[in-house]
């Protein structure tokens, strides 16, 4: 699935040839895009907008209107967005989505495995739907020591989960939280609740540097995802543990395990990472 580093970097590359411009058509063919709403009554309601800004909270990619309206995009495991000169995308069996810019080019979305969602929301409710879903974005001021604390406080859930709970680190995903947790030596399979005080700047000095380097990498290709303009990123090439079992620790030798956390596959160094007694 696409995590923050990778959809921040879809981001970064779609703003600047979609912001200014509007949308003079758009074909929705997968019901399972936009239900419950019917896709062609979302399609006719895209129908001119104008794109103030492309944005991103956890893993949705946001675009937000001149009409203060908002397009709620979540990639979930192989959905993708590829700009392209209009007509040029018409070919690809598993396009479920595509809106026309009046500047003569295409955004088509694209997945293979049909679990990405699109939601058109009216204004005022973006915000307020994002909040009961995600917290604190882990780049930003707001994701504090004191915010990372109480996120984990009377946890049992093994560490590894409670990460993943978008509420606690948006848009964190299986990758990053593996890198992060080998990062702070904190074993993933630890009670959330058991993380000590000092403990806690560690791993949240460890979950920034995870995302922000994949988001300097500009992602990771993997078998299952790949960047949409066909450009690879880099950062399955500076994973510490994920997708690495039996290969030596880069900190220490021990050959990297994989477990299941959260049901989850799970990577972590035994040495590094020792479960401590309850």
């Amino acid at each position: 699935m696409p995590e923050l580093p990778e959809v921040e970097t879809i981001r970064r590359r779609l703003a600047p040839q979609l912001e200014g411009g509007t949308i003079t058509g758009a074909e929705i063919s997968d019901f399972r895009l936009t239900r419950p709403f019917e896709p062609n009554a979302v399609a006719a309601e895209l129908h001119r907008e104008a794109i103030e800004a492309v944005d991103r909270r956890g893993k949705y990619l946001i675009f937000r209107f001149r009409s203060s309206r908002a397009l709620l995009i979540h990639l979930r495991m192989t959905g993708s967005l590829h700009h392209a000169p209009i007509g040029t995308l018409q070919d690809d069996p598993y396009r479920r989505a595509v809106f026309t810019l009046d500047n003569g080019s295409d955004v088509a979305y694209r997945d293979v495995r049909r679990f990405g969602t699109w939601l058109l929301l009216e204004p005022d409710e973006a915000e307020p739907y994002l909040a009961l879903r995600l917290g604190a974005e882990p780049l930003s001021r707001a994701f504090t020591t004191r915010f990372l604390g109480q996120r984990l406080a009377g946890r049992r859930a093994p560490l590894k989960a409670a990460l993943l709970d978008q509420r606690t680190v948006a848009g964190l995903g299986n990758i990053y939280a593996d890198e992060a947790l080998w990062r702070s030596r904190l074993h993933p399979l630890r009670p959330g609740a058991t993380v000590e005080p000092d403990e806690l700047p560690p791993l949240r000095r460890a979950i920034r540097a995870a995302l922000e380097t994949g988001i300097a990498r500009q992602g990771a290709t993997l078998r299952d995802y790949s960047q949409p303009d066909g450009s690879p990123g880099s950062m399955q090439r500076e994973f510490k543990v994920y997708g690495r079992a039996g290969e030596p620790c880069t900190r220490c030798g021990t050959p990297i395990d994989k477990i299941r956390a959260a049901g989850r596959g799970t990577w972590y160094c035994p040495s590094c990472q020792r479960l401590r007694p309850s």
